[in-house]
């Protein structure tokens, strides 16, 4: 078993660097969010404050690596990179499932170099909801988080992903039950994530009443996990699930229909992530309602090189963020999520559709 999931999570890393499994015919969303261009920002772009405090814990700027990997010898670099990155710059990181490791112990050393390299980051751990249907309980999520000395835990869902797979495992009834007996034991936040589908208002009011306290939205317009599995079987002879990663490659809820959605019906922090290209993605995000913004695959695809050229993409990032800002008149994070937007197109229908008053954030205060 450990073998098998080291070597899915091996090819899951060299599908994401070597194929195209972003979405096709599905975007974020984010081309139809607008800010209000400022033409007398009244800002000093140079003294605009990025930092943020949530979980307890302050950011220096809004903005996460999301979970991308461990389990394999790959990661070790990788997660290394990413770590050395986040701490010389004030941020965090999620790793990827622990699955392998709490399989094989031998594989920690893959998952704990993150907190050997980044000793105040906040780090969090990852496991998956439906490990906890087939038998994993408080003690493999106490075992994720000491692994990596974490300051939260991720709950990964994932059942398009496990629904496309060959190996997948589908039995996801009773998770929300299991999700909520590890959120009131644990002395760490939990962190319900999905994995590139979305989450929309009913599952985030559902999580938020078992006690999670954060969500990461995860949604469709990035890398589909569908792609992926579908890249994994092309070539084996399976025609039965590349058909399933084929059809169901944009299956979700776009990112930014789903951060409004989710940031609309929780008062608990929600993360953005799902097809952030960039720091005005991050700005809207933010403005939509996140509280901190994550990217992962462009993120592994400079964290392969190392860890100069993961800092210095974080960085660029960090400096479109405060570019947006400024142009948006905001000096602060809390000020750039009070800021007017217009929400247009197929993001506007989506939402006017589910109730959602969009109108409201064209009107906020204009000064």
């Amino acid at each position: 078993m450990a073998k098998e999931t080291t070597k899915r999570k091996l090819d899951h890393i060299r599908i994401s660097l070597n194929r195209n499994v972003q979405a096709r015919k599905v975007t974020t969303g984010f081309e139809d969010i607008y800010f209000i261009h400022k033409a007398l920002p009244e800002v000093d772009k140079q003294k605009i404050d990025l930092s943020t405090t949530v979980f307890n814990h302050k950011f220096a700027a809004p903005l996460i690596v999301g979970a991308i990997t461990g389990g394999t010898p790959e990661a070790t670099k990788i997660n290394a990179a990413i770590a050395e990155a986040v701490e010389e710059l004030g941020l965090g990181m999620g790793v990827g499932s622990q699955r392998a490791a709490i399989e094989n112990k031998k594989l920690e050393k893959t998952f704990s170099i993150a907190r050997k390299k980044a000793p105040t980051a906040f780090l969090i751990a990852n496991i998956g909801g439906v490990q906890l249907v087939q038998g994993y309980g408080l003690k493999e999520a106490k075992r994720a988080i000491k692994m990596i000395d974490a300051d939260a835990i991720a709950i990964h869902l994932n059942p398009l992903q496990e629904a496309v797979q060959p190996e997948g495992q589908t039995n996801f009834k009773g998770v929300l039950e299991k999700i909520g007996k590890i959120a009131k034991e644990l002395d760490k936040p939990v962190i319900a994530k999905e994995t590139g589908a979305g989450i929309a208002a009913e599952e985030a009011k559902k999580l938020e009443a078992v006690g999670v306290k954060g969500l990461d939205v995860s949604g469709t317009g990035g890398t589909s996990f569908a792609a992926v599995e579908y890249h994994r079987v092309k070539g084996q002879g399976n025609s039965f699930q590349r058909r399933l990663g084929d059809v169901f490659w944009d299956w979700g809820i776009p990112t930014a229909v789903s951060i409004v959605e989710v940031s609309k019906s929780v008062n608990i922090p929600v993360i953005a992530s799902g097809g952030l290209r960039d720091g005005v993605d991050m700005a809207k995000s933010l403005a939509l309602g996140a509280s901190l913004a994550s990217l992962s695959q462009p993120v592994l695809q400079v964290a392969v090189k190392g860890v100069k050229e993961t800092k210095s993409m974080l960085s660029l990032l960090i400096e479109e963020l405060r570019n947006s800002m400024f142009l948006a008149g905001a000096d602060s994070v809390q000020a750039l999520r009070e800021k007017p937007i217009v929400v247009t197109g197929k993001t506007a229908e989506w939402l006017m559709s589910r109730g959602f008053r969009i109108e409201n954030y064209a009107l906020r205060r204009r000064n």
